[in-house]
């Protein structure tokens, strides 16, 4: 292979890593556009409760929010509707 052969390829490569970069860029943009989205609510529990999920959260390493947000998933799960078809798009 000469070199001006050699070059060209990684021009190529070169630039295929580019487009790559980019794709992975704008799926990140979109990725923290739908987390903003997501739907705040305020939430009441008592002091004990919010003390067990603070707990259970440390011990699997989430954020007390996120413990919570697994939580409903599971429920949700339970009753036959997987959470992954949850989305913050309307149809």
């Amino acid at each position: 292979m000469d070199e001006k052969t050699r070059e060209d390829e990684l021009l190529k490569r070169l630039e295929k890593i580019k487009m790559l970069e980019n794709e992975v860029k704008e799926r990140e943009r979109a990725l923290i556009s739908s987390e903003k989205a997501k739907k705040q609510v305020l939430l009441r529990l008592a002091p004990s409760l919010w003390d067990q999920i603070a707990s259970w959260a440390q011990d699997d390493f989430r954020s007390i929010n996120s413990q919570i947000e697994y939580l409903l998933s599971e429920a949700v799960r339970g009753r036959g509707v997987e959470p992954h078809r949850f989305s913050d798009k309307k149809k």
